[in-house]
């Protein structure tokens, strides 16, 4: 990465220091965090600063409010979680992102506290990327960090803007990040093989034609399945399909036929009457589904098929949950993947979102070589795209 990280800063002792983080966690109805993954991987780069002595400015977005208003989405459970991590330390919740009470907060601050601001997405200047607005946020420190990986894909102000005014440079989250999935990319061990789960076949279009390019193998299941089965004339029943995308996926069998990657699409799945946790569920061929019967989970013999060439990789990719992993009678084909990605001897990445949920829902987090925190920012860089939060950021020649 030829990106400046945060080490590479000489000093940073009693100086403001500006983390963008993406503490976007999910919560409950009442407000309690379900998983927070997330935060916790961004205690790395907070920690270092606090020992460095810093003054550290953390910032968020939350959910998309449409103005102060939504009051459900404010920062302050996240405050609480991150105080639950960092015992004794000092953190101040300004409930804004600009203005005199922040400027006043963040005045009094003493080297080893926090300030965090409110959810930077009460301002729509944040998504507008609002040049008035990134000088405001730049005002109010010496140093900007952006450890937010899972937003770095978009340019707002506080994710872009903000480094066109004050040094920029990456956490340590979003070095790992882009490193890791760079390098599984760009130079990879092989074979590779890549799995394509989750239903929006539209999301992944950009991601399949890059990594057709450079795969072994690509193993297609979950909702994309049926999209896939559509294209070769199969009968599909009630399951879900992207009617708009069928003549995009005969075009990937062809071409991956014409390149020589090994495509395996499901061959059978786990059918329901009715999209319930509760359906009666029988096995069906993924090409032979019968009317009023859904997929909804990949089958017996596809599994083994896919663990078979997950145990033959060097590196493998996992993109979206291969069964509605919510219903614990789908989720059987994730948990088997999974399982034998965990405990294979493969470089194993979790492309962020759902995937990397499922993975530290079944407790194999600490199994996988990688569980991204982006989602669109973790398709985005697997596409070979450049994301602008990563461009914005100083190159190492140009710290001083």
């Amino acid at each position: 990465m030829e990106k400046a990280t945060i080490r590479n800063l000489k000093e940073i002792k009693d100086k403001r220091v500006f983390i963008r983080v993406d503490h976007n966690v999910p919560q409950d109805d009442k407000g309690n965090i379900t998983d927070d993954t997330r935060i916790r991987e961004s205690l790395d780069t907070i920690k270092y600063c606090l020992d460095k002595g810093a003054k550290i400015i953390l910032c968020t977005h939350l959910g998309r409010p449409k103005s102060k208003a939504d009051t459900q989405f404010t920062v302050k459970p996240i405050v609480k979680k991150l105080q639950d991590c960092l015992k004794g330390v000092n953190i101040t919740l300004v409930d804004d992102c600009i203005g005199k009470k922040v400027e006043d907060a963040v005045s009094k601050l003493k080297s080893g506290e926090i300030v965090y601001l409110e959810n930077i997405r009460f301002y729509p200047e944040e998504t507008a990327n609002d040049p008035e607005f990134s000088k405001k946020l730049a005002a109010l420190c010496d140093y900007y960090v952006n450890d937010a990986f899972g937003a770095a894909h978009r340019a707002h102000a506080s994710t872009e803007g903000i480094a066109k005014y004050v040094p920029a440079v990456a956490g340590f989250l979003m070095e790992r990040e882009v490193k890791i999935l760079g390098e599984a990319v760009a130079n990879p061990k092989r074979p590779l093989t890549i799995i394509f789960g989750g239903k929006k076949i539209k999301d992944k279009i950009g991601v399949m034609d890059n990594l057709l390019k450079i795969a072994d193998n690509i193993l297609v299941g979950g909702g994309m399945t049926y999209t896939f089965v559509k294209a070769s004339g199969g009968q599909i029943g009630n399951s879900i399909v992207d009617a708009e995308n069928v003549e995009y996926c005969k075009n990937v069998i062809k071409t991956a036929k014409a390149k020589k990657v090994n495509l395996v699409v499901a061959s059978d799945c786990v059918a329901a009457d009715k999209y319930a946790p509760d359906a009666n569920t029988r096995v069906f061929a993924t090409n032979e589904i019968r009317d009023g019967w859904e997929g909804l989970d990949i089958g017996p013999k596809t599994r083994a098929a896919f663990i078979s060439v997950i145990q033959k990789s060097k590196t493998v990719i996992w993109c979206g949950p291969l069964g509605v992993t919510e219903f614990d009678k789908f989720a059987q084909g994730s948990k088997e993947i999974g399982n034998a990605m965990a405990n294979c001897k493969a470089i194993t990445i979790a492309g962020g979102g759902d995937t990397a949920f499922t993975v530290a829902k079944f407790g194999w987090a600490d199994k996988f070589t990688h569980l991204s925190t982006g989602g669109g920012a973790s398709l985005e860089l697997l596409e070979g795209k450049t994301l602008p939060g990563v461009a914005a950021l100083l190159n190492i020649k140009e710290v001083r």
